[in-house]
């Protein structure tokens, strides 16, 4: 059973659930978390978080079935991404099992919330890792707080499987070399928030970020990772350590070698070599792929396979990750979790 909503027009928004999942980190230890009707967290004005921005978050999706059952795609992939993140910011981490037994609680109790099948909807999973208590060092904390919590949502990118432009940033960076590029950590997001406003002004979906140290390569889009689909059949993406990896990304580099029979590569994309490229796409997992019609690098559009039509290829490998995760194709051994 299902709550009534209008699922095929939900959009990304937030919304607030009968249930979520918390737990306490305290003496050294986490306690056995439990699930609470209470959408308010209840913290210290001083916590680290919010002076120093020692929190961590992670995004994930359960997925309705034709049979009606309910699923979760690699979450074991975006337990060990908070892992490492956690030990980037000197956090606790969240152990693998916990971190899975929160989420499928939380969708378990929000059960009615899980879009039906058919609508293109699923339910957004955001596990949440924050540094709290009172200290006003710059330290890290000494209490930490995880949460899980849920909303239906419909595309991230308005338009859905439909190619949208891009523009490349020239005046700003997503993070610094080796800085925390790699850890999916608020600072990042805070920092695109001004580019990506300037793009959007502009008549743009999002940011094409370079690589902070030559700004030659491309490296993120602001909101999900890059991929290219070479004249050579090759699947491209970038490979740099201030890339936040992407657990989609991952995903789509195994299915276009495995179920497509292309080349995998993950390395070096230099923004003057867009000509090799008949496709392009941003991918994650909220945005799960969004073709890229073109990208405006200085005074130019390079347009890939069409502005208004999806090319083939990414058709296809987005056709192939969303029949996993739906259940409609069979998925590699240990990429789908049953919420039972």
């Amino acid at each position: 059973m299902t709550v009534d909503l209008d699922w095929e027009n939900l959009g990304f928004g937030y919304l607030k659930l009968p249930e979520r999942y918390i737990s306490y980190y305290k003496n050294g230890e986490w306690d056995n978390g439990q699930m609470t009707q209470d959408a308010t967290l209840h913290i210290s004005e001083s916590s680290p978080a919010l002076h120093y921005g020692q929190q961590a978050f992670e995004g994930l999706k359960a997925y309705r079935t034709k049979a009606g059952d309910i699923q979760l795609f690699r979450p074991d992939q975006n337990a060990e991404r908070l892992q490492k993140t956690a030990d980037r910011l000197l956090m606790p981490q969240v152990p693998t099992e916990k971190f899975i037994e929160a989420c499928k609680a939380v969708v378990k109790a929000n059960a009615e919330y899980v879009p039906p099948y058919g609508t293109g909807a699923t339910l957004y999973l955001r596990p949440l890792l924050i540094g709290v208590g009172d200290s006003i060092s710059v330290k890290p904390a000494e209490e930490y707080i995880f949460t899980v919590f849920a909303m239906p949502v419909g595309n991230y990118f308005k338009g859905g499987l439909t190619p949208t432009n891009f523009i490349v940033a020239e005046d700003f960076d997503r993070a610094a070399p080796y800085g925390t590029g790699a850890a999916k950590v608020g600072g990042n997001y805070a920092a695109s928030l001004l580019p990506g406003d300037k793009a959007h002004i502009a008549g743009f979906s999002d940011v094409i970020y370079l690589d902070p140290a030559t700004h030659t390569k491309i490296e993120e889009v602001g909101s999900a990772n890059f991929f290219g689909i070479s004249r050579d059949n090759e699947f491209v993406t970038p490979l740099s350590p201030s890339i936040l990896p992407s657990v989609t990304k991952y995903s789509l580099l195994y299915l276009a070698e495995e179920r497509l029979g292309l080349k995998a590569v993950e390395g070096d994309v230099p923004i003057a070599d867009l000509d090799r490229f008949t496709e392009a796409g941003a991918c994650g997992t909220a945005a799960v792929i969004s073709p890229i019609g073109g990208i405006q690098f200085k005074d130019r559009l390079h347009v890939f396979y069409s502005e208004t039509e999806v090319g083939p290829i990414t058709r296809r490998l987005y056709d192939e990750l969303v029949g996993i995760q739906f259940g409609d194709i069979v998925a590699p051994k240990g990429w789908i979790t049953k919420v039972e």
